[in-house]
């Protein structure tokens, strides 16, 4: 895994970008969604804003999430990307991380956009492989 937190931090930080996180809850029901608030921090956790939705209702459940992130559309083989693997280590409703999720969403998409940001989740990366691997 040696490397990869700049390579994922540089895609993560590009205009249009996409990054859809799959879910599942205690029974093993999955969920997959778009988001696009994830950033990648100094220590090498993923932090981002959840509202009320399934995803945050299976992390509750179940901390185990897979996240794509891809560089841009459309997406083929060639398109670069990530897949990481997640283990929820804090789901924040009230405290700092919240705090903090809810200001960095409100200067890029608007306060009435961060008011929807029901929790501030932090993940371990357990796991990292590229989007297509290598033949």
């Amino acid at each position: 895994m040696t490397g990869w937190e700049e390579k994922v931090r540089e895609i993560m930080g590009r205009p249009g970008r996409l990054g859809i996180m799959a879910t599942a809850d205690r029974a093993g029901t999955p969920n997959a969604a778009y988001f696009g608030s994830p950033r990648l921090t100094g220590d090498g956790t993923l932090v981002m804003g959840l509202g009320n939705c399934r995803s945050l209702a299976n992390l509750a459940e179940n901390p185990r999430a897979a996240f794509f992130v891809v560089e841009g559309s459309p997406v083929g083989f060639a398109t670069p990307g990530y897949r990481l693997y997640l283990k929820a280590l804090k789901i924040d409703r009230s405290g700092p991380v919240l705090q903090e999720v809810r200001e960095l969403i409100a200067a890029k998409a608007g306060p009435q956009v961060a008011e929807t940001i029901q929790a501030g989740v932090v993940f371990e990366v357990t796991g990292v492989r590229p989007l297509v691997d290598p033949l």
